[in-house]
């Protein structure tokens, strides 16, 4: 599985697009043979018992077990007749659509296999039937901005989860530690931090101060902070008329044409002809840039 950093990462290029939801309380003699599954959807069992068997694979239906099933799967379901499976379920479709190095990537969801497939298990289970709860709501509007509503859940709704399977990794203690070194980057990103200094705010070794880190994240610590340097240098880039070096600086490099080169490995074009592609005319004459954020008081 990929780590909540990966998923989110994944899930993020994608807009979805809401088919079907529903709220089901199953009869004690519910079945439903093996057969192909024909779209995304999502299954979340919160009473009963049951089995829902995968690909000839047999998992628990029980409360706090989610379940996505994408198409082509061979799926059978089966209630316990003592305890009768209760679940929520929406069906989906989705297109991968975001801006990379080469523009913007667009493909269907025949083309961009979903990342969830299969059962996981689900900590905090009130959060996504509130949720559920509210798409029933909508289910009988129309319009735009209904639409636009039901989008917008979709995608939180997926957040959520990625959210729960990060807070099983990383929970109490742990999860404020990395916080308050995420907080402490992006207020001091123009300073020379070492990976040492970090773990050691954190309370932690290095080894697992990056492993935590990567698994809360998606990025390893000094890459985090190498991006958030990057995204501030693209603002004065395309907001500004400052000199290259004056940026460099500003954001954490002495060496101007080291900054250069990681500009261009993280965007895959060089900080110049980026400023070309993206610059807006402010109409004014630039002053130097500031040497960086400073915490709020």
């Amino acid at each position: 599985m990929l780590t909540p950093g990966e998923l989110a990462a994944n899930l993020n290029q994608l807009v979805y697009t809401l088919l079907l939801v529903g709220h089901v309380k199953s009869d004690p003699d519910w079945y439903r043979p093996p057969g192909l599954t024909r779209h995304h959807s999502l299954w979340l069992v919160v009473k009963g018992r049951g089995t829902f068997t995968i690909n000839g694979t047999h998992y628990p239906a029980e409360p706090g077990k989610i379940f996505f099933f994408v198409p082509g799967m061979t799926v059978e379901r089966r209630t316990d007749p003592l305890e009768p499976v209760e679940y929520y379920f929406l069906r989906f479709d989705y297109a991968e659509s975001h801006p990379g190095k080469e523009g913007w990537s667009l493909k269907t969801s025949a083309e961009r296999p979903f990342p969830l497939q299969g059962m996981y298990t689900i900590s905090d289970t009130p959060k996504l039937i509130y949720l559920l709860e509210q798409l029933l709501a909508l289910k009988n509007k129309r319009g735009p901005i209904t639409g636009m509503r039901r989008r917008i859940m979709l995608q939180e709704l997926m957040l959520t989860v990625v959210l729960d399977f990060r807070s099983q990794l990383i929970t109490g203690d742990t999860t404020s530690a990395i916080e308050r070194t995420q907080d402490y980057m992006s207020w001091h990103y123009q300073e020379p931090l070492t990976l040492e200094q970090l773990a050691q705010m954190a309370g932690l070794s290095v080894s697992h101060y990056s492993r935590l880190f990567r698994k809360y994240s998606g990025y390893s610590p000094i890459d985090y902070l190498t991006n958030l340097r990057m995204d501030r240098a693209k603002e004065l880039l395309v907001l500004s008329g400052y000199r290259l070096k004056s940026i460099a600086n500003s954001v954490g490099y002495a060496d101007e044409f080291y900054f250069s080169r990681i500009f261009k490995k993280i965007e895959g074009v060089s900080p110049r002809e980026y400023a070309k592609q993206h610059r807006v005319d402010l109409g004014h004459t630039a002053t130097p840039p500031p040497s960086g954020p400073k915490p709020p008081i």
